[in-house]
């Protein structure tokens, strides 16, 4: 059962309850708590919550989750365990999770290890024992909220939790808005990439044979877009976020891949929107996902702003406004590319059917479109992987 939460109001002194050894405690003084999983110490950041019922390994590697602490919808994490395939990112960006379950032992014929034991191996505090309902229930309704997480182990000195100390440190926080985080998260080198997606039985491949060549920029891409990208027939280099037009170009590409990304678009576009531009002047085929849709969005003249909780999870419908297609797709974003913004020229692609935001767009008689949403999901469905096959036809000269 979850432990007694506090409520929405001034950080009382109540008492920690016996056998609680963590804490999530809210700006607005909201106290949630729970027992300690993975490493101990205390983070701060952007509390959200993700709906998907798989991928809880993929999800806290996904580079995107940078400077926030992820809340899991779905009760029973940790029980395929984790293993060193579903890494999306060699080194987790999020700052810890926030589970409604106790962490069981894995019941998984690919689990190499336990979650608990995989997360205090990376430094990544969590929580167990929440009532995630209530906080997703906190975070839908009054919008992203600001957040502390603190776990102390057994045997650390000080077992005792201040909540006053963690109300003060989550209101202290400044927010995504404003932070530039993709410097955080890129490579630090232009680097090649050749490993294609995994397969039962033979895990993954290799791209040997390549018909295109494309060069990534790095805004804290997945590694599963990067096998999409290799799977579909192309040499992937890759370069950092901070590359400018010239540093891209001079790879002789075919296309340009806009990366997904943390942090604010319009913090990170200050550096990648005048590349981004410099590309488009090239004329070369350009796709974007997440981050890298917003920033294309940006450099076209659009407006983007942060989203009242955001999208994450692998269940999002999104229309297809040309075909009138409906994808179930794959999401985690906390900004959006305002469509009274689009400037002429610039169509809106694609809309989703939970909020009618935009989801995706494309620039008029050019090779250049980009989605908010993940087509090589990772976790998620895979309705959306036929958009890596259109972009390697607009560099056949198909589309």
């Amino acid at each position: 059962m979850p432990y007694a939460t506090a409520p929405a109001a001034p950080v009382t002194a109540r008492a920690q309850p016996p056998g609680a050894n963590a804490a999530l405690v809210l700006a607005d003084g909201s106290v949630f708590w729970g027992r300690g999983a993975g490493a101990g110490g205390t983070v701060v950041g952007e509390v959200c919550f993700n709906t998907a019922t798989t991928g809880y390994q993929e999800i806290l590697t996904d580079p995107s989750y940078a400077g926030q602490i992820v809340t899991f919808t779905f009760p029973h994490i940790g029980n395929i365990g984790a293993n060193p395939e579903d890494m999306e990112s060699a080194t987790p960006a999020a700052l810890g999770c926030v589970l409604r379950a106790a962490i069981t032992e894995p019941a998984n014929w690919r689990a190499a290890t336990a979650l608990d034991s995989w997360l205090e191996d990376r430094g990544l505090v969590a929580i167990t024992g929440v009532d995630t309902r209530r906080l997703a229930r906190r975070i839908r309704d009054g919008g992203a909220a600001k957040g502390a997480l603190a776990h102390v182990p057994s045997g650390m000195p000080g077992g005792a939790i201040d909540t006053h100390a963690l109300s003060a440190q989550a209101a202290a926080w400044p927010g995504l808005e404003g932070m530039d985080l993709a410097r955080a998260v890129t490579c630090g080198r232009s680097h090649a990439w050749e490993e294609t997606t995994w397969t039962r039985g033979a895990g993954y491949g290799r791209q040997e044979a390549p018909r295109h060549h494309v060069v990534a920029v790095d805004f804290g891409a997945k590694r599963n877009i990067l096998r999409c990208l290799a799977a579909a027939g192309c040499r992937v280099t890759v370069v950092p976020a901070w590359a400018n037009a010239a540093d891209v170009l001079a790879h002789g590409t075919d296309g340009v891949f806009l990366s997904n990304g943390p942090g604010d678009p319009a913090a990170t576009g200050a550096y990648a929107v005048p590349m981004i531009r410099g590309v488009l002047e090239a004329g070369l085929p350009l796709f974007g996902i997440c981050l890298g849709h917003q920033m294309l969005a940006l450099a076209l003249g659009a407006r983007t702003s942060k989203m009242h909780h955001g999208h994450r999870g692998a269940n999002h419908p999104v229309k297809d406004l040309a075909t009138g297609r409906v994808e179930i797709t794959s999401q985690n974003h906390g900004f959006v590319v305002e469509r009274d913004s689009l400037p002429a020229g610039v169509v809106e692609t694609h809309t989703s059917l939970f909020d009618g935001t935009l989801e995706g767009l494309r620039l008029e008689g050019r090779p250049v479109f980009s989605v908010q949403y993940h087509p090589e999901a990772s976790p998620g469905p895979q309705d959306s992987h036929h958009l890596f096959e259109w972009f390697v036809g607009m560099m056949g000269g198909r589309a």
